[in-house]
């Protein structure tokens, strides 16, 4: 269960730093019960240190993370309890077979493996290969192998760190549904990743994260509301005058009769121009993730660029 906040993870003004280098400044997250959170960032933006710290391997320089309402680092051998966490395929002992890695993991979790042949026909990973070394593996069958160990006895909390790195997009499609499987089943999903399309495809909640910091954060369709829309209209003849005008929305591109504009989120202003012109079509997209996040990350560029009176 989550703490009485409604939270598994809840982090508050968390900082670490290695001597005069800063890896998080001031992380603050909460991560609701049966959700599915995506920490989403470029590799050195501090998601794997906010991982360690969560998992009580690593302490925080200064500011607050707990999971399951214990403190992470206090009470680290609690929260890693309940906690299905992601080592890396390297971690993993090579002189061991597949069976005896798997139940080494159970028998230190404590836990029965109630999960593990659902994962290894998610993730096709063959019974006949658990003979073997696992020094034997390719890259992707230990990546395979090392989702199975952490997930296969039911935790309260998956803490996956990059978890489909090197997995083909079949697999990859069918751990995604095993994923909410288990939200399903009352499992909360914490994932890092920089890959926007997995974490856009699974995600409820996302916080974006650049150079230790959490630059956004909020359900992904919160995110997404704050960022403009993308609409196409084609005209019956030739693009009227004044589009150029419209208030709350910006011209991107002119193609023929066709106009691509970005529009705030009032449509008011746009829906009364084309109201007195034909129009042969009309279509809204949502922005993608990816338009969201780079337009995060161009504005945060854009802020920590000095001022010509500040730069000398």
């Amino acid at each position: 269960m989550a703490s009485d906040s409604g939270f598994v993870i809840e982090t508050e003004a968390l900082c670490k730093a290695y001597g005069d280098i800063r890896a998080l400044d001031a992380i603050s997250l909460q991560v609701p019960e049966g959700s599915i959170f995506g920490f989403l960032g470029p590799n050195g933006a501090g998601k794997t240190t906010t991982i360690r710290i969560l998992m009580g391997f690593t302490r925080a320089t200064s500011g607050r993370a707990t999971v399951f309402g214990d403190d992470s680092w206090q009470k680290g051998v609690a929260v890693r309890s309940r906690v299905g966490y992601l080592v890396t395929a390297d971690a993993l002992y090579p002189d061991l077979s597949g069976d005896d890695q798997l139940a080494f993991a159970a028998n230190i979790s404590g836990r029965e493996p109630v999960w593990r042949d659902r994962l290894l026909d998610a993730l096709e990973l063959d019974r006949k290969v658990l003979d073997r070394r696992l020094g034997t593996y390719s890259k992707g069958m230990r990546q395979k192998l090392a989702l199975v160990v952490s997930a296969q006895h039911a935790p309260d909390l998956l803490m996956f760190d990059e978890p489909t790195d090197g997995l083909d997009p079949l697999i990859q499609r069918n751990f995604a549904g095993l994923l909410r499987d288990f939200r399903a089943e009352g499992t909360t999903v914490f994932m890092s990743s920089h890959d926007l399309g997995e974490v856009e495809r699974l995600c409820d909640q996302v916080a974006v994260v650049r150079a230790g910091r959490v630059i956004a954060s909020g359900s992904m369709e919160s995110l997404k509301r704050q960022y403009s829309q993308r609409v196409e209209v084609t005209f019956a003849d030739a693009v009227p005058g004044g589009i150029d005008d419209i208030v709350g929305a910006s011209l991107v591109e002119r193609n023929g009769t066709m106009v691509t504009l970005h529009v705030d989120h009032d449509f008011n202003s746009l829906l009364r121009y084309l109201a007195s012109h034909d129009i042969a079509r009309m279509e809204i997209r949502p922005p993608e993730l990816q338009e969201v996040f780079m337009s995060y990350y161009e504005s945060e560029e854009q802020a920590a660029e000095p001022t010509a009176s500040t730069s000398r």
